[in-house]
């Protein structure tokens, strides 16, 4: 994620922000040029942005804006769709009058549209194309329903399902530890159900498949028994020379869309760190042979980026730690999890480029 500058006043804004701080702007998010920019109204529902060369462009609000308060993206003006493009994948949204729905839904919200954030960016297709039976993605936000089993996040044919009971943090602490895992957001949960939808969308039936099969394994192996066994066994006991996470193990789905995530942790946060202008010149010895500016990573260059995220996780780690916290990045990545990251690095780039 890069840095947001007020257009009005130059303050440092953030994603999520609908105002700035420091002089009152209203703000919007304007993804045909992926970037947070102060607006002005300009008439009944309308609103231009006060950016340099976009003066004369004008912008709805997301209809989720306006009524829920869950959104900051703009629609121009032109568009007859009342919701923004990261608004209008949802398919199902939680029964709002339930009390504390729309916090989790706005939770559930910002986290997506962070997933969004770099789906955009990197250019990848998430429209339908029925000749080639590749359904466009779209998100469910459920509840439990009391004295039925409880649903569970997972994605199928397209449709992504979110438990928002996730998005109470008790709960999702609780299903942590329960799990053994190191690090549960519902930003990891996006990033790895999104990862499901890209593997039928761009693996399934391509040319990509052959490759998969190599690094990843067998898709077609039974997938309710690979994950019946791993609950009941646990991961494979040389994981950790295999893969990011002890889930990668239970089937080449989990590993595919595991690493996915992992992936889309590592070009957003040093994107951060080169939009901040870190340089790191780290003296601990897990990080002598690493560059000693980690945010100069050419994106085509997938060495290169990975010997500047080491580095960069490291400083990261410690800096948690000296507060007391869990590390960022509690993972170790293997030789074999390299060579899967930078499988998925050359199918995502290929829509980049």
């Amino acid at each position: 994620m890069k840095i947001f500058n007020c257009d009005s006043c130059g303050g440092l804004v953030f994603f999520e922000n609908v105002t700035c701080l420091k002089c009152g702007h209203s703000l919007g998010f304007l993804p045909s040029v992926s970037d947070l920019c102060a607006i002005e109204k300009t008439g009944d529902g309308i609103r231009r942005a006060l950016r340099l060369g976009m003066e004369n462009e004008q912008f709805r609000l997301c209809e989720n804006s306006q009524n829920y308060e869950v959104c900051n993206w703009l629609i121009p003006i032109k568009d007859p769709n009342p919701l923004c493009v990261a608004c209008r994948v949802n398919e199902v949204i939680p029964d709002l009058s339930v009390r504390g729905n729309v916090e989790r839904w706005h939770k559930f919200e910002n986290a997506k549209r962070l997933v969004f954030y770099t789906i955009l960016k990197l250019g990848l297709p998430i429209d339908a194309v029925p000749l080639e039976n590749r359904p466009a993605l779209k998100f469910q936000f459920v509840a439990d329903i009391p004295g039925e089993q409880p649903i569970l996040t997972g994605h199928l044919d397209g449709i992504i399902t979110l438990n928002i009971s996730e998005a109470d943090d008790p709960e999702r602490e609780r299903r942590r530890v329960n799990f053994s895992e190191p690090y549960r957001t519902l930003l990891g949960h996006l990033r790895h159900e999104t990862a499901h939808y890209f593997w039928d969308r761009l693996i399934a039936n391509s040319n990509w498949l052959p490759r998969f099969r190599e690094l990843f394994g067998d898709e077609n192996r039974d997938y309710a028994n690979a994950l019946q066994k791993y609950y009941a066994q646990g991961a494979a006991a040389d994981w950790q020379s295999r893969y990011v996470s002890a889930y990668c193990s239970a089937h080449p789905w989990e590993d595919w869309a595991e690493t996915w995530a992992h992936y889309f942790h590592i070009i957003d946060m040093m994107e951060t760190a080169a939009s901040f202008g870190l340089t790191l010149k780290p003296h601990h010895p897990a990080a002598d042979t690493m560059t000693a500016n980690p945010v100069q990573a050419n994106d085509d260059d997938f060495d290169e980026l990975l010997s500047n995220w080491f580095p960069l996780t490291h400083a990261l780690n410690s800096l948690n730690r000296g507060m007391g916290l869990l590390d960022i990045y509690p993972f170790v990545v293997s030789a074999p999890a390299m060579e899967k990251l930078r499988f998925i690095h050359q199918v995502a780039r290929s829509f980049t480029h």
